[in-house]
């Protein structure tokens, strides 16, 4: 992942490392649109080294994006999973709900 900053006076287009902090007018950009990443007609685009341990984190935070979205996927749970809706509320704050396994059903083994 890269950070796509711009230079207006200078007619620049800068990609570099993914910025540490957010600022108006920058765009983080995947290494596929990167690649592609192409300026206006008159601009230069300026592309700065990407140091290994950008690289190693990189692939880091996209491990974490993609376990995220594996854990938002509408998916079937596999065997022995937790079913959805079967656990006892116990707190709550705003929209979120903080949920405790509901306990066995009597008669009923685990």
């Amino acid at each position: 992942m890269c950070t796509l900053t711009y230079v207006y006076r200078d007619s620049t287009a800068v990609l570099g490392p993914l910025a540490a902090f957010v600022e108006p007018h920058c765009y983080d950009l995947c290494g596929e649109h990167a690649d592609r990443l192409t300026a206006p007609r008159g601009w230069d685009i300026v592309r700065l080294p990407l140091g290994p341990s950008h690289e190693a984190a990189c692939d880091d935070l996209e491990a974490l994006a993609n376990a995220v979205r594996e854990a938002t996927s509408p998916a079937r749970p596999g065997p022995g999973a937790e079913p959805v809706g079967q656990g006892v509320e116990v707190g709550r704050r705003g929209h979120l709900r903080v949920l405790r396994s509901a306990p066995p059903e009597r008669g009923r083994r685990e």
